[in-house]
This record gives C-alpha cells, structure tokens and sequence, in this order.
C-alpha cells in the first residue's frame, strides 16, 4: 500500500503542502455561499479526479504555478467523492463538467473555464 501511496499520494498530503490555501468544496449548499463571495472577488473552483494521473499532473503543475493569492478564492473539489456538487456546477454555471478543469466565477457567473493542457496561470490571469 505504501507504494501506491508514494506513486500516488494522498489528497490529505497534497492539501496541507499546498501554497495555494484550497477551502473543500464538499457540499451543494456551498454553491450559494461561492456565488455570494464572487460579488466581491473571483472564486475559482478547481474540480480534480483523484484517480486520474493527468488530473493529478495538472493539479501539481497549477499548484507549483499559482500566485493569485490574494486575488481569489480558491475552491478544490473532489468529483468522484462529491459527483453531486460536480454535477451541480456544471448546471448552474452553465459548463460541460471535465476533468481535470478550473471554473473562475466573478458576480455568480462563470466568466472562464478550462480543463485538461489548457488549465494555465497566465490565461487565467486576464479573467481575474
């Protein structure tokens, strides 16, 4: 097991070495709470399969490149665990679900999205 832990990891190790200060998006009740905070600065929802070493890829590359720190609310969401709350977002902002995939709300409205290679920093930074 161990092994696999190493090849793998864990989400509980990559949440606590991570810089960008991710708040767990575990609950439906929660979309209201991200349309509300998006009204005074974006929130940005990065939606991960944690079975998926391309998600995992992206995930650690978007970790390493992040610096927005101040200037979003960053939201990670375990989809296969909370497939409801994935679902959810994809209805309500109006976006076909990926995986990996980066949703940015501004005034609770998706105003960009991507996923998979073209989940990047600096494509982000101009819907900030």
């Amino acid at each position: 097991m161990s092994f696999l832990k190493n090849m793998f990891g864990s989400n509980e190790e990559k949440q606590s070495v991570s810089k960008v200060g991710w708040r767990q998006l575990t609950d439906l009740g929660q979309l209201n709470e991200i349309i509300d905070l998006s009204t005074e600065k974006p929130v940005l929802i990065f939606k991960h399969s944690t079975r998926c070493s391309i998600s995992r890829m992206v995930l650690k590359q978007f970790e390493n490149e992040f610096d927005l720190q101040d200037k979003v609310i960053p939201y990670y969401l375990d989809l296969l665990e909370f497939r409801n709350v994935s679902n959810e977002i994809a209805s309500r902002f109006g976006v076909t679900h990926q995986s990996p995939q980066i949703i940015l709300v501004k005034d609770g409205k998706a105003v960009y999205n991507a996923s998979h290679e073209s989940i990047d920093i600096c494509k982000l930074v101009q819907f900030v």
